[in-house]
């Protein structure tokens, strides 16, 4: 185990004992695209926490369920993908939760500087159904009725 920045990294070697791998498929792994772990000036492999949480999937994918290489880097990829957009939602839901109060703040601005003061609702008008609508005496005189 090697430690570079305060995070723990583990060898080939480690790493393949832990999980009772062979060290060639930590290797196939990473020709497959399905783990990167990072290099030593001596090009030596270096596995992170992420490194081996990733590793575990994997496992747990071909191991446990059945899933070829191919079906675990289109699941992985999936999973990324999902990752990103759920960041992509929860960052325009802080928008409109922003914008929201934006806008209540803007009109609770509005009501206590207005010339008359009132709430919203006293504003719009209600009419009943069965009322009929009267003209004033003037319009009826103005039009020769």
């Amino acid at each position: 185990m090697t430690k570079r920045q305060g995070k723990a990294f583990f060898m080939i070697s480690a790493v393949a004992q832990r999980y009772n791998i062979h060290p060639q498929t930590l290797r196939l792994y990473e020709r497959e695209g399905l783990l990167k772990p990072s290099r030593t000036e001596g090009n030596t492999r270096l596995y992170s926490e992420e490194d081996l949480e990733q590793l575990e999937t994997i496992l747990a994918l071909t191991r446990d369920l059945g899933v070829n290489l191919a079906g675990v880097e289109i699941i992985l990829n999936m999973r990324r993908k999902m990752e990103q957009m759920q960041g992509e939602v929860n960052e325009f839901m802080e928008y409109v939760k922003r914008e929201l109060a934006r806008g209540i703040d803007d009109w609770e601005q509005r009501l206590g500087t207005a010339l008359v003061k009132t709430s919203p609702t006293d504003l719009v008008r209600s009419v009943q159904p069965d009322a009929t609508v009267t003209k004033p005496e003037s319009a009826k005189k103005s039009r020769g009725a």
